[in-house]
């Protein structure tokens, strides 16, 4: 099941200084005291994606989730048209996320990083930069490119865990394995190049959940889901002190949010045997592709999530989406995209109207946070 890495407008230097000149002072957070409840494990926080490329609501986002965040992700793949251009990875990075990074860390956000190898709503295929350019993640020079952007991202946002790869049991069932052979090569050679700079930062790579629980087959197998392991993961890629989670269950077979199995990421947490933590996932609020479900069903999801999220134990809990898309603002997709499945999975709609779901974190985030 192809899953989204978010689609990504630059914010940029003028984005975040404007964000910077608004301070958080206009809260829009929870309110009202929270009643006790058992402390969570994980930190939890959303990616600085907008739902429209629009300067005013992209700094309106962020100012909305800030205040209901502890942590704050980048999922992102390298600029591979202009690294292949010959402009440096810092340049790009100190043009780009850096200072957007910078204002997370000033609000106290702990920042996580994941790096992109492939296409993210095609597994099966390239980054759609490196096809363009008529390149490859096959060739050495390319993946000498990533590594030397996984280091530079390390040192200049300053994350506290940092993802090389994304989905590595997907890429592995969908790609060619001359492409996922290039994935496990880039991925330890750029861990072994970020450990030689940085001996504290904690490395993962991401696996599918749905794949995991083998519900990648359409239609999938009948429920109760089976466990099938992510062994050859844990394998190929050595350097991962911490293992990154994706998960879209409604699109694995799951009708009701209740349906998930309650080991559904504590599974993996045990044959992995180190922290996990969700870095993308969601339930959509919309029928689309004809999956039927609604903002209530979302909220029941979310719910579900953080028990889900509780009994592993886990250390994050990030949403890409922290709004809908707004897909006519969006370049035309090619036929057959699946963005669509991914437009509606925000805790607010795409003008930042709140959406039941919003109740369903900020119930969570009001929790105390054990670590």
């Amino acid at each position: 099941m192809p899953s989204l890495r978010p689609v990504h407008f630059v914010l940029g230097a003028a984005l975040c200084a404007s964000v910077l000149l608004a301070g958080c002072g206009d809260d829009d957070g929870p309110s009202g005291p929270p009643a006790p409840q058992a402390p969570r494990t994980y930190r939890m926080g959303f990616s600085g994606m907008p739902p429209r490329p629009d300067f005013d609501q992209a700094v309106a986002a962020i100012l909305m989730w800030v205040p209901r965040s502890d942590g704050a992700i980048f999922h992102t793949a390298p600029p591979w048209d202009s690294l292949l251009a010959g402009v440096p990875a810092e340049t790009l990075l100190a043009r780009n996320e850096k200072p957007l990074a910078d204002f997370f860390h000033a609000q106290g956000l702990d920042v996580v990083v994941t790096l992109d190898l492939t296409d993210g709503l095609n597994r099966a295929a390239e980054a759609p930069a490196l096809v363009a350019a008529g390149r490859s993640l096959t060739e050495p020079a390319v993946q000498a490119l990533f590594r030397a952007y996984a280091v530079a991202a390390d040192s200049m946002l300053r994350p506290s865990r940092l993802g090389l790869g994304a989905e590595t049991n997907l890429i592995r069932a969908a790609a060619s394995p001359a492409l996922y052979a290039a994935v496990v090569a880039t991925a330890n050679d750029a861990a072994a190049d970020v450990r030689a700079k940085n001996a504290t930062v904690r490395l993962y790579m991401s696996v599918q959940v749905e794949v995991a629980w083998n519900r990648l087959a359409s239609p999938p197998p009948p429920l109760p889901p089976t466990y099938i392991g992510i062994a050859q993961d844990l394998a190929d890629f050595p350097f991962a002190q911490d293992l990154g989670l994706s998960s879209y269950p409604f699109l694995g077979g799951f009708i009701e949010p209740e349906q998930v199995p309650l080991d559904w990421y504590r599974a993996l947490a045990v044959e992995a045997a180190r922290p996990v933590l969700i870095v993308e996932g969601g339930w959509t609020s919309a029928t689309v592709g004809g999956i039927a479900s609604d903002p209530a069903k979302q909220a029941r999801w979310w719910r579900r999530n953080f028990t889900l999220a509780d009994r592993a134990e886990a250390v994050g809990m990030y949403q890409l989406t922290f709004t809908d898309l707004d897909l006519a603002s969006f370049p035309p997709q090619p036929p057959g995209s699946i963005l669509p499945l991914f437009a509606q999975l925000g805790l607010v709609t795409a003008d930042l109207a709140p959406k039941p779901a919003l109740a369903s974190w900020d119930s969570a985030f009001a929790r105390p946070r054990s670590n």
